[in-house]
């Protein structure tokens, strides 16, 4: 499946190809023969970066997915974050040009806020880019009660993040929710009391790789157990 932000990219890369090769054919050109073969690698290139690969999670309590395919590049410890409340833990990973890049909800929830914050376009793997760079923050509260953020950052060259997240939207971990255009870094921000299922290097996949576990109450395990049982 290709992602519908992508099809206008993909249409017009298609348009410009069988027309460099039209012309090519007409004029008996190489060069222009050249140019269309550039045309048609760069629209296979655009098909692939848009592609969205279907992805099933099945969530525990507490149990958070990838919000993104790419490389952990960071784990931190934060004094506090203005939406998580108390020491956090931000979870940052950076998305090559060959990485999936739909972005998709890491938890089960309702969604708190969407801010988007223009900003500069540093290089994504670079610490600053986090506060600098244009993003888009967003806050949930889970459906086991904990407050968690995530953030869509662009980079020195992907400057379009696209965010269909809306305030007071009911999600599921695993929901595709935007991307960022040829873009490039997404992280997640939790409890300090969370546990982190991945390390610094790991390869993840939004939507299918368990990236943390937060600390759930007895009783709301206790609930979601009895939802289970009483399903079957």
């Amino acid at each position: 499946m290709i992602a519908r932000e992508g099809l206008l990219f993909i249409f017009i890369g298609l348009i410009v190809t069988v027309l460099s090769i039209l012309a090519a054919s007409r004029w008996n050109s190489s060069w222009m023969f050249g140019l269309s073969v550039l045309f048609g690698v760069l629209t296979l290139f655009v098909t692939f970066f848009f592609r969205d690969p279907q992805r099933d999670f099945t969530a525990g309590p507490g149990l958070l997915v990838s919000p993104a395919d790419g490389k952990v590049i960071k784990i931190e410890q934060l004094p506090s974050h203005p939406f998580v409340g108390g020491p956090t833990t931000k979870v940052s990973i950076f998305l090559s040009v060959f990485d999936v890049h739909i972005n998709r909800v890491p938890g089960s929830g309702v969604i708190d806020y969407v801010k988007y914050n223009p900003g500069t376009f540093h290089a994504a793997w670079a610490d600053k880019a986090s506060e600098l760079n244009e993003q888009t923050d967003i806050g949930m509260t889970t459906e086991s009660g904990q407050k968690i953020a995530f953030k869509q950052i662009a980079g020195l060259i992907a400057r379009r993040i696209v965010c269909k997240l809306n305030e007071r939207d009911i999600v599921k971990a695993g929901d595709r929710f935007g991307l960022i255009r040829f873009g490039p870094r997404t992280e997640l921000f939790v409890p300090s009391a969370t546990s982190v299922l991945v390390k610094v290097g790991d390869k993840v996949y939004g939507g299918q790789t368990p990236i943390a576990q937060l600390l759930v109450s007895p009783h709301v395990k206790q609930a979601a157990q009895g939802v289970g049982q009483h399903d079957n």
